[in-house]
């Protein structure tokens, strides 16, 4: 099993979860249940799968600036992603992350990796250590 190297966006603690890469980007608000983690939107490919528990390989977001609110309450109810990898930064996404840290919840990781790399993940179990490296 090879390591690749993420660069961190957010610091957070390791992790490990069943790699979920998304086919398409997906909205926070109204596109994840917060109280379950499952892909809410039902126009979306990975429609009710869940979340939870998984390392997240997010092709992009569509924003909505209430996407951090979403995020923070899946990390409050335990049903947040092992890690986040994204294609690029989504400041608003992140700063869920930032504000869970702020209040003293134990947030994953948030990584930068190429969506070109995702596929490699996607459907075995992946393992994110705290400098960022994914095996």
């Amino acid at each position: 099993m090879s390591t690749t190297q993420a660069e961190i966006l957010v610091s957070g603690k390791p992790g490990s979860g069943p790699g979920l890469a998304l086919s398409a980007p997906i909205s926070f608000w109204g596109g994840v249940d917060p109280k379950t983690g499952c892909i809410a939107d039902v126009r979306h490919p990975e429609h009710g799968l869940s979340i939870a528990g998984c390392v997240l390989f997010l092709p992009g977001t569509i924003g909505s600036s209430s996407a951090s609110a979403v995020l923070m309450e899946l990390v409050h109810n335990g049903r947040a992603p092992a890690a986040l990898v994204l294609h690029e930064p989504d400041a608003i996404l992140l700063l869920g992350l930032i504000v869970a840290r702020e209040m003293g919840w134990d947030t994953p990781l948030a990584l930068r990796l190429d969506r070109n790399r995702f596929g490699a993940f996607a459907g075995r179990q992946v393992t994110v250590e705290a400098d960022g490296r994914l095996s």
